[in-house]
């Protein structure tokens, strides 16, 4: 699932940034045209949470995921549909610029973490 942004600049501005989430790679968690805020900064990354990464292999593109484990200084990523495969499966380890913390368009709500 990718979140809308600018190819050239896959970074988020200021501690708090609204995200649109397109793709199907994190139904039903998230679906595609769903809004969130993502915090950059504040608590470490866990197993478990939903975040906004960047491939290392492909720095382009920034993406929305669920944090599996850490690996080789960054983060091991799936999507929680398993039927895309659009994540470490394919492209490795991605660095984590930021967690999703709160899902505000359509339906407000935190954002569940799902057992592993």
């Amino acid at each position: 699932m990718r979140a809308d942004h600018p190819p050239e600049v896959p970074h988020l501005r200021g501690p708090l940034t609204p995200v649109s989430v397109t793709g199907p790679s994190m139904a039903p968690t998230l679906r595609h045209g769903d809004a969130v805020l993502v915090r950059s900064g504040g608590r470490p990354i866990r197993p478990g949470d939903v975040v906004v990464a960047v491939f290392r292999t492909r720095p382009e593109l920034l993406v929305v995921k669920r944090a599996v484990r850490p690996q080789d200084g960054g983060w091991w990523l799936r999507g929680d549909n398993d039927l895309v495969t659009d994540d470490s499966r394919a492209y490795g380890v991605a660095d984590v610029r930021a967690r999703v913390v709160f899902r505000y368009w359509p339906r407000p709500g935190r954002v569940p973490r799902r057992p592993l």
